[in-house]
C-alpha cells in the first residue's frame, strides 16, 4: 500500500498531513510513503528529513496522485473550497482519500468525490470513543486552536494577563470569559489560566461544569436550561431562538465585565449561534478583545467578520479562521499521529477496509467512511441532508 502526501494547496495553509517521525511506523506496517517535494517545508519538516526516514520524494503533485493507492491530506476537496477542485481530475476510481472533508457542508461536493469512484474517509466523523481517541484529529486541532486563541488575546490586550506585585504597585489580573467548553474552549481556559488570568467559562451543557472547574476556571451559572443540551457525540444541540435570546440577556453583564471573551460554540452542520451581540460588545471597555473561534461558521459574535480583525468602539474582534494552521509544526505532528493510528486500523493485508463486513462490524470504519463504489454511503451524512432545511451550511 502506497500512501501519498501532496502539499496542502489551501491559501496560507502551512500544515502537512504526515511528518517524518511517523514514517518508520508506517513502513514497519508495510506502507510505502510518497511525499510531494516541499510538502512539509512551511511546517518545519524539510524533504531531507522525510527521505532520511525512508519516504520517497516526488517531484510533482501529479506524481503523488498517480503513484499512491491512498492519499492523505489535511484539507481535502470538501474542506478546501478555494483550490480543492483542482485535485478532482487527479483522483481515480478505487483510490482512497483521508482528510478533513467537511461532510456536512455540501452534498454536491461529496457526490463529486463519489462519482470519481473514490473511497473517502472524513476525519471529522471519527467517533468520540476511547477506542478512537488516538485517531481524533478534530480534537487535536481544536486543542491547538484553543491554545492559539488565548495567546492571540494576550498579545492584543493592552494589559497584562497575570496579577503582579511590583515596586510600582499591584497589577490586577485580566478577566477572561470563554463561551463554549468543548475541546477548543477547554484548552483556551487552561492556557488563559496558565498565563495568569482570572478565567470563567459558560456552556449550556451541564456536563461541562466539572471540566471547567477541573482546570481552575469558574463556571458561570445561568438560570436557564437547554433542552437535550448535547448529542450522542458530546456536541451541543441547536436550541430555539427563545433560548438564545434569554441566554444573551443573562450573559450580557458577564461579557461587559470581561477584558477578553473567547467564543467556541459550534453546532455541527449548522450556522453558529450568535451569543455576543453588538450591544454586549458596546458594554465592554475599550481595549477589550474578542476571539471568535466560530468565525468560519458565521461567528458567535454579531460583529465578527470571517478572516478579519476588526475594531468596534475600541474592542478588537478577531475572526481569523484555521488557527491550528498557524502553529504548523506541532499541529502537523499531532495530526500525523492521529492519521497514522487511523491508517494502521483502516488498512489490513494491504487493503483498505471499506467492504460491507468491515462497515457492519467496525464503528470507526462505518462512521468515517463517506463515499465508496460510486455512492455516498455515510448514514449520518445522508440523514443530515435529507432533513436539513438548507444545504451548503459549513460544518
Amino acid at each position: 500500500m502506497i500512501v501519498g502526501v501532496p502539499r496542502e494547496s489551501f491559501p496560507g495553509e502551512q500544515r502537512v498531513a504526515l511528518v517524518p517521525g511517523v514514517i518508520p511506523n508506517l513502513t514497519k506496517a508495510g506502507f510505502e510513503t510518497v511525499i510531494e517535494a516541499g510538502a512539509g517545508v512551511t511546517a518545519g519538516y524539510p524533504d531531507a528529513d522525510f527521505a532520511a526516514k525512508g519516504a520517497r520524494i516526488a517531484a510533482s503533485r501529479a506524481e503523488v496522485f498517480a503513484t499512491a493507492d491512498l492519499i492523505v491530506q489535511v484539507l481535502s476537496y470538501g474542506s478546501n473550497d478555494r483550490t480543492g477542485r483542482d485535485d478532482l481530475p487527479l483522483l481515480r476510481a478505487g483510490q482512497a482519500l483521508v482528510g478533513f472533508q467537511r461532510p456536512l457542508g455540501s452534498i454536491e461536493t461529496i457526490r463529486e468525490l463519489a462519482e470519481r469512484g473514490v473511497t473517502s474517509f472524513s476525519v471529522e466523523l471519527m467517533p468520540r470513543t476511547t477506542r478512537a481517541q488516538s485517531m481524533d484529529a478534530l480534537s487535536s486541532m481544536g486543542t491547538v486552536a484553543g491554545y492559539k486563541a488565548a495567546v492571540l488575546a494576550a498579545e492584543r490586550l493592552p494589559r497584562l494577563f497575570p496579577m503582579l506585585t511590583t515596586a510600582a504597585g499591584t497589577i490586577t489580573p485580566a478577566r477572561v470569559l470563554v463561551i463554549g467548553a468543548g475541546v477548543a474552549g477547554l484548552q483556551a481556559i487552561a492556557t488563559a489560566k496558565r498565563l495568569g488570568a482570572v478565567t470563567s467559562a459558560y456552556d449550556m451543557r451541564p456536563a461541562a461544569r466539572e471540566q471547567v472547574q477541573s482546570l481552575g476556571g469558574r463556571f458561570v451559572e445561568l438560570p436557564i436550561e437547554a433542552k437535550d443540551a448535547q448529542d450522542a457525540r458530546g456536541y451541543g444541540r441547536a436550541q430555539d431562538e427563545t433560548f438564545y435570546q434569554r441566554q444573551r440577556e443573562l450573559l450580557g453583564r458577564v461579557v461587559g465585565e470581561s477584558d477578553v471573551v473567547i467564543t467556541a460554540a459550534v453546532i455541527p452542520g449548522k450556522k453558529s449561534p450568535v451569543l455576543v451581540t453588538a450591544d454586549m460588545v458596546a458594554r465592554m471597555a475599550p481595549g477589550s478583545v474578542i476571539v471568535d473561534l466560530a468565525a468560519e461558521r458565521g461567528g458567535n459574535c454579531e460583529l465578527t467578520r470571517a478572516e478579519e480583525v476588526v475594531a468596534v468602539n475600541g474592542v478588537t474582534i478577531i475572526g481569523l479562521i484555521n488557527l491550528a494552521g498557524t502553529v504548523p509544526y506541532h499541529a502537523s505532528q499531532m495530526y500525523a499521529r492521529n492519521i497514522t493510528a487511523f491508517l494502521l486500523h483502516l488498512v489490513k493485508d494491504g487493503r483498505v477496509r471499506a467492504d460491507a463486513a468491515s462497515v457492519a462490524e467496525d464503528e470507526i470504519v462505518r462512521e468515517t467512511l463517506l463515499t465508496h463504489d460510486g455512492r455516498v454511503v455515510n448514514a449520518r451524512v445522508l440523514e443530515f441532508f435529507a432533513t436539513a432545511p438548507q444545504q451548503g451550511a459549513p460544518t
